[in-house]
């Protein structure tokens, strides 16, 4: 990464989802709810300091998603600014009474469209767990596409090594919808 500075985002409106800059409340209040919801936990962990340090890491830029008054999750971002290798990497988590209902994808397509079009970058790379089969689902839905098992990649909340699924999306695969 180059010591370029990533401007804060504006506020990202989709068809359902709005994506706004993290508040410290945000980070207090998911870094509770993500342990104790039965959907997230099994890939985020139990622990509310280790999501507490994954939503205020350095080298991302996070953003609250609403539907109206509701904190129903985060998505994060991270750009590789050098103009040689120009991409971003997407994190998210969408709490359970909220899963399933397309906001993730939603969410997903708003972010990578500012990400195409307003920041520049070619290539946006996610990476779920491999057995993470709801997230591939959607992540899918947006035009990522698998491009290889990462062998042991993480630790899982259970201490064992986990693999992880890296997908991609260009430019020119992303679906609008």
């Amino acid at each position: 990464m180059t010591d370029s500075p990533t401007p804060a985002p504006p506020v990202l409106h989709g068809e359902r989802v709005t994506l706004r800059p993290l508040e410290e409340s945000d980070v207090e209040l998911l870094a509770e709810a993500v342990p104790a919801d039965e959907s997230a936990a099994p890939w985020w962990g139990t622990e509310p300091d280790k999501v507490r340090r994954w939503l205020t890491e350095e080298r991302s830029t996070g953003l609250a998603i609403d539907v109206g008054d509701s904190l129903v999750g985060a998505i994060l971002y991270s750009e590789e600014t050098d103009p040689d290798y120009r991409s971003a990497g997407i994190d998210i988590v969408v709490l359970a009474p909220y899963s399933g209902r397309g906001l993730g994808p939603d969410a997903l397509r708003t972010l990578a469209r500012y990400l195409f079009e307003v920041r520049g970058h070619h290539r946006i790379s996610i990476d779920p767990a491999a057995k993470n089969a709801n997230a591939i689902r959607a992540y899918e839905k947006v035009g990522f596409r698998p491009v290889g098992i990462m062998r042991r990649y993480e630790r899982g909340p259970d201490g064992q090594w986990r693999d992880g699924l890296l997908m991609e999306m260009l430019d020119e695969e992303f679906q609008h919808e």
